[in-house]
């Protein structure tokens, strides 16, 4: 693994226990209602998905660095690809969680637009990292 696969890695890694924190946060929530948490059902849906995506996408991070290094791809598209799912990690739960904030939202505001760049960029890393992998193999 290069070192820059390894530094992401350890982020990453440092990073995680805070999506875990947001589990126990969403469990409380649910548990005790606070902030009329499960009186919104698609607030509480939106907040469960930014979780659940946050968790996910960060181990697919960690598995994308497993395979980056040994794919044919310049640097600068291994780097790219390298923080793909990174991004998206942080774009995809940003845009559950802020885009129903207040307790009485009745739908997500334009900041839920944030999932779809990052769902975009989460795709081009993929598929970049499918393409160079494909390519080494030859």
């Amino acid at each position: 693994m290069s070192r820059e696969s390894r530094r992401l890695a350890a982020i990453l890694l440092i990073v995680f226990p805070t999506v875990i924190f947001g589990g126990f946060s969403v469990l409380s929530m649910l548990i005790t209602n606070a902030d009329g948490y499960t009186d919104n059902p698609l607030r509480q849906d939106l907040w469960r998905a930014g979780h659940a995506h946050a968790g996910v996408l960060l181990i697919l991070s960690l598995v994308i660095l497993r395979y980056i290094d040994e794919a044919q791809l310049s640097e600068r598209a291994k780097a790219l690809t390298r923080v793909s799912a990174p991004i998206a990690a942080i774009l995809l739960p940003v845009a559950f969680f802020l885009s129903v904030l207040p307790e009485d939202a009745s739908a997500p505001n334009a900041i839920v637009y944030l999932a779809y760049l990052g769902g975009l960029i989460l795709i081009a890393g993929l598929l970049t990292l499918g393409v160079g992998l494909f390519k080494a193999s030859r």
